[in-house]
């Protein structure tokens, strides 16, 4: 890093601190008490500073990390700075440990865009920066920051994971993927993530091999037809069959399947993958929840995905290839069809913005959901279009994990999607400088919309004295 790049990340990260404790002021000043699933992981980290460790509420459905890793600073700190009494985990203290986790992902996010974009010279410094900075003031998880929820510590040790992992710590990766494991249960798809991330690599050497020796140049790893795509797979089996190979990758990947035989192991002794109450969350294959993604994502990375020459791009591959895009249709038409699920708390909890998506897009016609199968399409085709970059190998792996993270969950919430719409990001070329600054811009005016919102348009329920308030 050059000095005048380090000091432009240290000015950005430090301004962007600064700016998150005043919001961080603001929210506790309004919000004093425990809000939402806050009322069960507050009294749960409490307990916990009091020792009491044997206690649980059966109402929360993660492992402890959150709390261990929140006692394991609060009491040093508490400790050095001779603090007593109700500061000491309060409401307060505790969302601060968030404040923290929020920095170090400003950190990790701007190590990972460096990392894995180091080969592109013509990327500048002050274009890693803002995507950094963008990156981290993503709105969905920007807001949980300034809650004591468990998604910025299971962003933090998953993001903190996979940049061990690209510099080769498989041992550091494994340990923190486990870290994130603690805080979330479906972290564990990540740390197959990271795995992959070296099988694909390797394969993609012995495929780049076999090409060669073939002398075959118009054969690609990174062309999306479907002719080259059945050879691929071909080729794949091939590779993942032969015992000398599965023994090699076995010897770089062993400290990821000892986690995942670990995961196995809890989920056998526990009866299931949910921790305390599984009433309201139940797996399913809800395969719309691909969809609902893909749409997440065009919609939050409009800049790159939603532009003139994308759309005309896209126009262009469908007069070629009618009869693949019309079997995809007709795919999706069928999965909605037999696999839309809705959750009871989509349809009763007005304190979420997929309430009102529900209500004002799906609800409004029962063919809606057909209807808007097109974009979907669109959706899909310029996702897989801006990780063209990539291999088809890592992008038959993360295409894997994303549907292993996202189909099983019945709820539509759009926190399950920040992973792996930040993994997706990190990875996809650097757009302009002028996308750059439109996606920031963007991100500033949904998160100012929406603390406004949570801030001021508070509101009550009948036979209730309790003040509500809208948020993700």
């Amino acid at each position: 890093m050059e000095r005048s790049e380090a000091y432009g990340f240290s000015g950005a990260m430090s301004g962007a601190f600064l700016l998150s404790c005043l919001l961080f002021a603001a929210v506790s000043r309004r919000q004093r008490g425990p809000y939402m699933d806050e009322v069960f992981h507050v009294p749960q980290a409490q307990a916990y500073c009091q020792g009491r460790f044997l206690q649980w509420d059966p109402m929360i459905t993660t492992l402890p990390g959150l709390y261990l890793l929140s006692v394991g600073v609060v009491k040093p700190a508490a400790w050095l700075l001779g603090w007593t009494g109700s500061v000491v985990c309060s409401v307060g203290m505790l969302r601060f440990i968030n404040l923290l986790f929020s920095a170090g992902n400003f950190y990790l996010l701007y190590l990972l865009l460096l990392k894995i974009h180091q080969k592109n010279k013509a990327v500048s410094g002050f274009q890693r920066i803002l995507s950094a900075l963008t990156l981290a003031t993503f709105p969905t998880l920007y807001f949980f920051t300034f809650l004591y929820y468990t998604d910025p510590g299971s962003v933090f040790f998953t993001l903190f994971a996979y940049l061990m992992c690209l510099y080769g710590n498989h041992k550091t990766s494994a340990l923190l993927g486990f870290c994130g494991f603690m805080f979330r249960q479906t972290n564990i798809v990540w740390t197959v993530f990271c795995a992959g991330n070296v099988v694909a690599e390797k394969i993609n050497e012995a495929w780049k091999t076999e090409l060669q020796k073939k002398k075959d140049e118009k054969i690609s790893p990174k062309k999306g037809s479907f002719s080259d795509l059945t050879r691929i797979l071909q080729f794949l089996i091939k590779y993942l069959i032969s015992p000398k190979n599965l023994v090699k990758l076995t010897a770089l990947t062993w400290p990821y399947i000892v986690l995942v035989i670990v995961f196995f192991g809890f989920v056998f002794m526990n009866g299931g993958i949910v921790v305390g109450d599984r009433s309201s969350h139940e797996a399913c294959l809800h395969f719309p929840q691909l969809f609902y993604f893909l749409s997440f994502t065009v919609f939050f990375s409009f800049p790159h995905l939603l532009t003139p020459a994308k759309i005309r791009k896209f126009l262009v591959s469908l007069r070629k290839h009618p009869v693949q895009y019309s079997v995809i249709t007709v795919i999706s038409l069928f999965l909605i069809w037999k696999f839309t699920y809705v959750h009871k708390y989509l349809l009763a909890d007005n304190r979420h913005y997929t309430f009102y998506v529900w209500r004002k897009v799906f609800q409004r016609h029962e063919l809606v959901k057909y209807v808007l199968v097109p974009f979907y399409v669109f959706a899909g085709w310029t996702f897989a279009d801006t990780l063209k970059s990539k291999s088809i190998f890592w992008i038959l792996m993360y295409f894997v994990c994303l549907l292993a993270v996202t189909v099983p969950q019945k709820l539509l919430e759009f926190r399950y999607f920040i992973l792996p719409f930040l993994i997706y990001r990190l990875n996809i070329p650097f757009p302009s400088i002028y996308r750059q600054l439109l996606e920031l811009g963007f991100y500033i005016v949904v998160n100012a919309v929406t603390f406004y919102l949570f801030l001021n348009r508070t509101f009550q329920w009948e036979n209730s004295d309790e003040i509500q308030r809208f948020m993700w």
